[in-house]
């Protein structure tokens, strides 16, 4: 198509020049004529004077729960917007950006050229946002993660903004197609699973309900890896989503903090610690606007590249040839953020993850208190910066936290260990994440003194100060309480105790003397000895003397003796580490120490933290510790990626408010039996699982049928997930069949077609034989002619949020499987929910709240629970647990080769046995398979009547209400972080 050149919208018209604290720190500075972040476009307007941006809108007077009018809470110059100026500042963006050559209009282009004319939108809104938090000095709250897993911007920006309509008339009228457009966006790989998932409903939500916060990030290259499926199973390759530039971001040049690694402490003259030499990297600032849903308020998403400055490249070494050693310094620190979690089998994969960890926290906390102290100007309180500032640890990848900020407040600003503490412990705050010992991070003494020696020295005195508590709580009377106490609670592992600790357990051997029983015989035999020359005669007295001094002389030195033997060889063993173990430090035990604030993420995983993770801690400190269930947000998992689920709501409820205020989604209840609702929700699901057929064979090359079940487990690949256990099952119904004749199988199973996503990491060997297995029994049952449509398998490759955004709406039933008590929360199985799909699952993780709210007749529930697991696992270890027959019969099945030539031993094996490791079902699959397999029975049975799945099915979205981002923030806003909402005027 030829483009001709239109002038862009006119409410990014000006530049906006924007103080921002020292070292940067601001969102704003940004030049919006004609192109978000890039000033005015070329030939256009450059004699024109900028103006200062004077953006007004409609004053929002939501409060923290209600819900708003459509028009509310949107810049009044948005209202105004129409399809054609929309139009013409896309066509401006396409001619003006120069990312690609100007031939023809082509989805990708007109992608990136819609995005930037969004951009244009936000930017106003982005920078009042941040103004208006400057000014009124509020206290922010700042979320720490490793991973941001955001999705697709485009829609989710356009449809916070309530645009999304515009969007599309505008693109219809360039010859464009909105869904063809918006396709074009690859996901951004900032994350993986459900931890990067969470952190991106929490930056909505925030965003949403008008709270003043920031997440922090890292900017990775290469995402985590895209995932390609062969016959060999899984491979990885790089991702590619930064390839053709990334339009939602922009960078930020002028906000750098530098950052060190290796170096050594050395004392000032000042008493200060100064960490000096060693290896220097820049980590420079890239925003992404995140916009909040019918509110004016856009938070910022800020993500951290690590690179060094120009004159580190060494182009004496270049001239000569050698060119690596030239580049030797910007590898180093570019390749931080190359990868997200990097292996770390090596020695340099851990080096870089540990560095990776520690450069988002200091560049982070540099950048907070940058602004703090800009904001506090000549006012600057320390004392005040906890009032003004909550730290939030999603899971242990920041700890480092803790120790970074007591070394800027001590080294940097000068305050007394004291003060540091006290702020940093009121300041920082750690959700936890896992039960897993495994997950529990643990990091190298050795490799962390190298790396990070002025940290250590703090975490030492932390550990130090710890057990001094400790100590002070328990007593010295119970010893064996004492070292069961400082073995669970320590922050170094396996490192030698302090002298003024251990000396609590020297205890006296029994087979030697004490020293107090040697002097006391000492002394009788020197008296006797004494006696016995005083008895001689006056000539001898002068040698009696010279006796009884060399007596004394003897009872000194053996007492001098007995103390070195007794605090040599009488030291507990406990005070001393292993040199066959390695040092650690507990970087969990460091976040519960160190923070005001420790949650769990569901309510039985919260008691399991508290009563078995950190019981001790827990004793110590109960207040502490409580639970904020997850949540997610409504506005991307049901009212954009199901557009026609959500009409239907919208039409039932009579209001589309369920979208703010989720608790309207009971009202949904009392049409739970109408057939009408149940006619058009039906329709609906059909409409989605259209779309899943299409994807499908786009990405697999099979074709499913849309009048199938569609069964879906999409998650990490784990063997605690028990991907496992579901293809089993699968295995096991894909037997019978082939034992029926055609009409018996019609008669006795319901059409499926299961459907699994998600990625193995590249370095965990059962979970990527877990991926070979599933798509080598799918090779085999796809293509098998007697089953036809009665059973199909999928693996969708590289799933990611995209993908999600398909699946869940046209799922009918979904897979949370998991060992009980080992998933934390899980939010896959609230997005499910919320979309009407029926959840099969054990009582682990969120499932449990689920279940109570949809309603225990709406959940398929089998499985061992929580607290039978260490009974089961002894079980096994005694030799006393029997397999069901059902589930030998399936391994020897797998074994056969029905599925082909690759050796299914190791992963057959790992269920088998009774000890060892990668042996003795650790995940109590065959456990719990007799029990799977009878509840999916109980699924077929219910699919065949429609009226009740449909019930079911209705009664899980009306619900869902609880499962919401919004109420999760609204608890951490209120009993964490002390935050209240902001209203833009």
């Amino acid at each position: 198509m030829a483009m001709t050149a239109s002038p862009p919208l006119q409410l990014a018209t000006a530049s906006r020049p924007h103080a921002s604290a020292s070292g940067g720190g601001g969102v704003g500075g940004v030049l919006l004529a004609g192109g978000s972040g890039g000033g005015v476009a070329p030939g256009r307007g450059q004699g024109r004077m900028q103006r200062r941006v004077s953006a007004r809108s409609v004053a929002s007077d939501r409060d923290a729960q209600g819900p708003v009018s459509p028009a509310e809470g949107l810049p009044s110059v948005l209202n105004s917007i129409g399809s054609s100026a929309i139009a013409s500042n896309i066509k401006h963006h396409a001619e003006f950006t120069p990312l690609f050559s100007p031939e023809h209009l082509s989805p990708l282009k007109a992608y990136h050229a819609t995005a930037k004319s969004v951009l244009d939108a936000l930017l106003i809104n982005w920078n009042a946002t941040y103004d208006y938090y400057n000014k009124m000095n509020v206290k922010q709250a700042y979320y720490l993660s490793m991973e941001f897993l955001q999705g697709r911007a485009l829609t989710n920006a356009i449809g916070n903004l309530e645009i999304t309509g515009e969007y599309a008339e505008a693109l219809k009228q360039l010859g464009q197609n909105l869904e063809d457009v918006a396709s074009q966006e690859p996901d951004a790989a900032l994350g993986n699973g459900g931890l990067g998932r969470l952190a991106s409903c929490f930056l909505d939500s925030l965003a949403t309900l008008n709270y003043p916060a920031w997440g922090y990030g890292l900017r990775y290259k290469y995402g985590l890896f895209k995932q390609i499926i062969t016959k060999g199973g899984q491979e990885e390759i790089a991702e590619n989503w930064l390839e053709m530039g990334y339009p939602w971001e922009v960078v930020r040049n002028d906000v750098s903090y530098p950052v060190k690694f290796y170096g050594k402490v050395v004392e000032g003259t000042d008493g200060r610690k100064h960490w000096i030499g060693g290896e220097n990297i820049k980590a420079v600032a890239h925003d992404v606007p995140i916009p909040g849903y019918k509110t004016r308020t856009t938070n910022n998403l800020r993500l951290w590249s690590t690179t060094v400055p120009a004159q580190d490249f060494d182009l004496a070494a270049f001239n000569s040839g050698d060119h690596t050693k030239a580049y030797e310094a910007h590898l180093n620190a570019e390749k931080i953020c190359h990868i997200l979690y990097p292996g770390d089998e090596s020695l340099e994969g851990k080096v870089l993850r540990l560095k990776q960890q520690y450069t988002l926290c200091s560049a982070s906390l540099q950048d907070i208190i940058a602004r703090f102290e800009s904001r506090a100007g000549e006012s600057l309180n320390w004392e005040d910066f906890p009032s003004k500032v909550a730290v939030q640890m999603n899971d242990t990848h920041p700890t480092l936290c803790i120790p970074e900020l007591m070394r800027i407040l001590m080294d940097v600003k000068g305050l007394s260990w004291s003060e540091a503490w006290s702020i940093t412990e009121r300041t920082v705050a750690y959700t936890n994440h896992t039960v897993l010992p495994e997950a529990l991070e643990k990091w190298s003494l050795d490799i962390m003194q190298k790396l990070l020696p002025r940290h250590v020295e703090i975490i030492e005195t932390i550990d130090e100060e710890l057990m001094n508590t400790i100590v002070s709580k328990y007593g010295t009377t119970d010893t064996e309480l004492l070292k069961k106490k400082l073995k669970e609670m320590r922050i170094l592992d396996n490192v030698d105790l302090p002298a003024s600790i251990s000396q609590l357990f020297v205890k006296p051997k029994e087979e030697k003397k004490s020293p107090a029983k040697s002097k006391q015989k000492l002394l009788v035999k020197s008296l006797e000895t004494i006696a016995e020359v005083e008895e001689k005669t006056e000539l001898e007295e002068e040698e009696a003397e010279v006796l009884s001094e060399i007596e004394e002389e003897k009872l000194e030195s053996e007492e001098v003796e007995a103390e070195e033997e007794s605090s040599d060889d009488e030291l507990d063993p406990f005070v001393k580490s292993d040199a066959k173990l390695p040092r650690v430090v507990r970087m969990a035990n460091l976040c519960v120490v160190g923070g005001h604030s420790v949650n769990g993420v569901a309510e039985i995983h919260s008691e399991i933290v508290k009563q078995d993770v950190f019981n001790s801690f827990y004793e110590m400190w109960p207040t502490k510790f409580q639970n904020k269930t997850n949540g997610v947000t409504p506005r991307r998992w049901i009212r954009f990626c199901n557009p026609e689920l959500s009409a239907l709501i919208s039409k039932w409820i009579g209001s589309d408010d369920w979208v703010l205020n989720t608790d309207k989604l009971a009202e949904l209840k009392k049409f739970a039996d109408n057939e009408d609702l149940h006619s058009e929700w039906r329709a609906a699901k059909k409409a989605n699982k259209m779309k899943v057929v299409s994807l499908i064979r786009e990405k697999t090359g099979y074709i499913v049928s849309p009048d199938a079940m569609f069964d879906v487990q999409v998650k990490r690949i784990h063997e605690y997930k028990r991907q496992l256990l579901n293809i089993l099952g699968i295995v096991y119904r894909y037997r019978k069949m082939k034992e029926m004749s055609a009409e018996e199988r019609v008669k006795s199973f319901v059409p499926r077609v299961c459907i699994f996503g998600g990625k193995a990491f590249a370095t965990y060997i059962q979970a990527k034989r877990i991926v070979k297995f599933i798509t080598d029994v799918a090779a085999t049952v796809n293509h098998d002619s007697d089953i036809g449509d009665l059973l199909k398998v999928v693996f969708v490759p590289d799933y990611n949020v995209s993908v999600a955004e398909a699946l869940i709406p046209a799922s009918e039933l979904s897979q949370h499987i998991s060992t009980a008590g080992m998933e934390a929360s899980g939010t896959s199985n609230m997005k499910f929910a919320m979309n009407g799909c029926i959840l099969i699952g054990t009582l682990d993780g969120a499932n449990v709240e689920i279940r109570e709210e949809v309603g225990e007749e709406n959940f398929f529930l089998f499985g061992a629970e929580a607290h039978e697991i260490a009974g089961l696992w002894k079980e096994r270890a005694q030799g006393k647990f029997v397999p069901d027959p059902r589930f030998e019969e399936v391994k020897e099945f797998v074994r056969s080769g029905v599925f082909g030539t690759y050796n299914y031993d190791e992963l057959m094996g790992s269920l088998e046995g009774n000890e060892g490791y990668g042996r003795a079902d650790y995940f109590l699959v065959g456990k719990d398979f007799p029990s799977y397999i009878e509840c999916q029975e109980k699924v077929d049975k219910a699919y065949r009547d429609q009226k009740l799945w449909t019930r079911m099915s209705i009664l899980n979205t009306a619900g869902s209400s609880k499962f919401s981002s919004d109420r999760t923030i609204h608890e951490y806003a209120k009993d964490i972080w002390d935050i209240s909402p902001v209203i833009l005027p």
